[in-house]
């Protein structure tokens, strides 16, 4: 796989993916976010056109931005991959990639909100952690530090069983709950599996 910065907020890029292939394809057209994305390899040529196509080997794609009041922080806003490569791990890589490059560019911290469970799962396999915080419709904020000095704590979260659980809680109150998201039969066998369960370990970032 080959991991690819396409750029930062300033200099607009745009993608555009197949939007039966990958979920949230239209946000990926704007252009006041960076962008990341993920190649098999089996293509030629550059991973978007000069109109901004996103090249037929593209598996994955990321975009981000700065967040609004606090500049030490990169905000990933959507992670997407590919319907038929789902499963393979493939976010959690692309969003620890994405994160090692905030670092590189001297952001103290990445942050991510999901809504799900299978996504609360893939950030922590990418080395984010459970705030505390929630926002959005039913999203639950996970963050990391990231660059020179970052560990596995820090002034936001830990990644402790404790930390780990109680965002799974929170999926697991809402399925109890008639006004609730509707969780898929997968995700709720899911949530029952990693009761009690250590958060997993982190993947290294590709680089």
């Amino acid at each position: 796989m080959e991991y690819v910065l396409l750029g930062w907020p300033e200099r607009g890029p745009t993608l555009t993916l197949d939007w039966r292939a990958f979920s949230y394809a239209g946000k990926f057209v704007m252009s006041n976010t960076g962008k990341a994305v993920v190649r098999t390899g089996d293509g030629s040529g550059p991973p978007v056109t000069d109109d901004g196509d996103a090249a037929d080997d593209i598996v994955a794609a990321a975009a981000f931005n700065e967040d609004r009041t606090d500049a030490s922080v990169c905000w990933i806003r959507y992670i997407t991959v590919r319907e038929d490569r789902r499963g393979e791990g493939i976010g959690p890589d692309l969003a620890a990639f994405v994160a090692a490059r905030a670092g590189d560019r001297g952001y103290g911290r990445a942050r991510i909100a999901v809504n799900n469970p299978f996504a609360y799962q893939a950030l922590y396999r990418a080395g984010f952690r459970f705030t505390g915080e929630e926002t959005g419709v039913a999203e639950l904020v996970l963050d990391r530090p990231v660059g020179d000095g970052s560990d596995t704590a820090g002034p936001t979260g830990d990644r402790s069983r404790s930390t780990y659980q109680a965002g799974l809680d929170i999926y697991r109150q809402r399925a109890d709950t008639e006004d609730g998201p509707d969780l898929s039969a997968d995700e709720r066998e899911f949530l029952a599996e990693k009761d009690g369960a250590d958060p997993p370990d982190p993947v290294d970032p590709p680089a």
